[in-house]
């Protein structure tokens, strides 16, 4: 069987993404997703993107890490399938789609998509790192000097670690600029390595900056080894609200693969 296949990348966050609407991709098949992620005997991606009809809204999203297992939310893939969704003219400029973690509203402009994330309210602040949920777990650490931390090795070494261990976590070290800006560098599970961007990671950061006092600004730029996202939202009663997620997502190429 020949499936056609779109390559998307946001921030350098890339992804395989796959009109899945007449249920031809065989979604249970996690060696066949890792082996299409795979950069050497496969397309090669972060990870697989399935796009599906939703019974109540423009269409649904299903997301696999590189290593075939369905995952979490992915904010940089969420952006990507919006704009996938566009070129397929299932949308105009604004969307409103189904994902793992709930309802998601998008707007695009151009190559740029804004996409609105999960409220959040529960963040841990222990000594030394925050811990909170923006679709995903991440965990938030800030350094000095973000360039120069081992992420694969400091990365794995938390996400494997106490309180985690094998359901994981994603990891993020982070150097801040200035009032609004900070450097972010991520350690992604499922990936198990560290990503030129993650979106839902940009998105903990920016709150975790904001909860931990560095910031007192509800609009943060986020410089990610991929690239800059902008991350805003507002504060009320203990609660992150009306999050959004922007940045460019690009179509990298087309092309078709023997199933």
């Amino acid at each position: 069987m020949q499936v056609p296949f779109y390559k998307y990348q946001g921030t350098g966050n890339d992804f395989i993404i796959i009109d899945n609407r007449q249920q031809h991709f065989p979604k249970n098949d996690t060696k066949l997703v890792a082996q299409l992620c795979d950069r050497k005997f496969g397309i090669g991606a972060d990870g697989l993107i399935l796009l599906e009809l939703s019974d109540l809204h423009d269409f649904k999203m299903v997301y696999y890490n590189a290593d075939g297992n369905l995952s979490s939310m992915c904010g940089n893939g969420g952006r990507c399938i919006t704009a996938f969704a566009k070129k397929l003219n299932l949308i105009n400029g604004n969307t409103v789609f189904e994902a793992i973690d709930g309802v998601h509203e998008a707007v695009i402009t151009n190559d740029v998509v804004s996409l609105k994330m999960a409220d959040v309210s529960a963040i841990d602040h222990f000594e030394n790192y925050l811990f909170l949920n923006t679709g995903s777990p991440h965990h938030v650490t800030f350094v000095e000097d973000v360039k120069n931390v081992n992420v694969k090795i400091t990365g794995r070494k938390i996400r494997y670690g106490a309180p985690y261990f094998e359901e994981g976590s994603n990891v993020n070290f982070v150097q801040k600029i200035n009032g609004h800006t900070f450097k972010v560098r991520t350690y992604e599970r499922g990936v198990e390595d560290e990503t030129l961007s993650c979106g839902t990671g940009v998105t903990a950061v920016a709150i975790a900056s904001h909860h931990a006092n560095k910031t007192k600004n509800n609009t943060i730029l986020l410089e990610t080894p991929g690239g800059t996202l902008t991350v805003s939202f507002e504060f009320d009663k203990n609660t992150y609200k009306n999050v959004f997620l922007k940045g460019k997502a690009t179509l990298v190429f087309t092309g078709v693969v023997a199933l």
